[in-house]
């Protein structure tokens, strides 16, 4: 069973030696889980590049956007499927294939002529993704537990959000040299495949689960925290698509201005992810109403005003607030699941979560289209994360969901 004392990860019950996992290991399973975030972000600035080069394909103007969004709809299709297979085969030997599978399909549009074959490419990606998220998530939640399971997984998003706006200055200063060249980067996952493979493990089945089998998944338990991590990614994903529109309708011309913005809410969504580690104890009956409603605040300043500071204002306390509600989301989700549980309690998660990425502009346009103009849907997202923020503090009031709950 892991030590909950120390967060350390504990002796596997089928050899003598102890191994504890650390600096090394946590460095690894981070950079893992940036791979999604490179393969959603990176090659947003060529788009408009993309677009010209591909004018004369039919449908053009709609494929090459998908070939941007693609992959977060396949994670959210596959990841449950990634989830079973690191249970029932092995979490280290899934991510290494993936890894090793994401370089290649990830630069395949280096030498693809067709945009077709692009997207067929992305949608390997996406497959890829999902392994790799879902496997990196269930490692972190096998090799730590209690307060320090908690910080990392804090750590985790603030990683993700700090990586994406590297990789979209990356992908920018790279687009200078032609629309393929970004592709390039993909190569990152075969740099650090090499060192996963000798410095993680599979861990070995607790000794007091000696079958063979696997235990049903708790369906009812993770109804809950499922469903509103749907939402949720809705809420997330918002202001991280819609901001610079919105900056444009207010007379924001300035590229300069509308990324230093974005970056501004990017750090104010990692400053809300690295304090979740000291706040997680609160548990998500006091941490979810409070970041929903921060959320909502924060859609609701970006709508009633047209000055650009305010916005900035709205934009930070949404960042915020999301930035701590995910890991809130992935602790009440995956916390109380046994060792052959947790990988696919974490796909299904991570599942549900890049679901709601990808339909979050399709429901803002719905929206928009119902309202007239996208900073009113954006106030009605606000209103309808207030009402989560009630439903959440109302369904969870007297239930103790604790921190960490192990069966290992």
């Amino acid at each position: 069973m892991p030590d909950t004392t120390t967060g350390q990860a504990g002796p596997e019950p089928t050899t003598t030696e102890q191994r504890r996992a650390g600096l090394p290991q946590l460095i690894l399973l981070l950079a893992g889980s940036c791979m999604s975030v490179l393969g959603a972000v990176l090659i947003a600035p060529v788009l408009p590049q993309m677009s010209r080069d591909f004018a004369g394909t039919p449908g053009a103007e709609v494929l090459v956007p998908i070939v941007l969004t693609v992959p977060a709809l396949v994670i959210g299709l596959t990841a449950p499927f990634a989830g079973f297979i690191a249970d029932a085969v092995d979490r280290k030997r899934l991510l290494i294939v993936a890894m090793l599978a994401y370089s290649v399909v990830g630069t395949a549009p280096l030498y693809l002529n067709s945009l077709t074959s692009i997207l067929g490419s992305r949608v390997l990606l996406g497959i890829c993704e999902a392994a790799i998220m879902t496997s990196c998530t269930t490692l972190i939640g096998d090799y730590w537990s209690g307060r320090q399971r908690a910080r990392y997984l804090g750590l985790q998003t603030l990683v993700a959000a700090i990586s994406a706006t590297v990789f979209l200055g990356a992908g920018g200063i790279l687009g200078t040299a032609g629309w393929r060249t970004p592709f390039w980067l993909y190569l990152a996952a075969v740099v650090i495949v090499v060192p996963m493979a000798r410095m993680l493990w599979q861990p070995a089945r607790p000794a007091s689960d000696p079958t063979a089998g696997l235990e049903p998944i708790p369906w009812r338990q993770l109804a809950a925290p499922v469903g509103v991590t749907v939402f949720g990614g809705i809420v997330f994903y918002a202001l991280l698509v819609q901001l610079s529109f919105v900056l444009n309708d207010v007379g924001v011309a300035s590229t300069a201005m509308i990324g230093g913005i974005t970056a501004i809410m990017s750090l104010a969504t990692a400053i809300g992810a690295g304090l979740f580690g000291k706040v997680a104890h609160r548990g998500p009956r006091v941490l979810l109403p409070a970041e929903f409603t921060l959320s909502g605040l924060g859609l609701l300043l970006v709508f009633a005003t047209t000055s650009v500071p305010v916005i900035t204002l709205g934009a930070i306390l949404t960042g915020f607030g999301t930035g701590l509600m995910l890991p809130t989301l992935l602790t009440w989700a995956v916390n109380s699941l046994t060792f052959t549980q947790r990988g696919r309690g974490t796909g299904l998660w991570t599942g549900t979560l890049f679901l709601g990425q990808f339909v979050s502009p399709l429901v803002i346009a719905a929206l928009a289209a119902g309202v007239g103009g996208l900073q009113p849907a954006l106030a009605v997202l606000g209103i309808a994360a207030g009402v989560m923020a009630v439903v959440t503090l109302v369904a969870l009031r007297g239930r103790n969901i604790p921190l960490d709950v192990t069966h290992d």
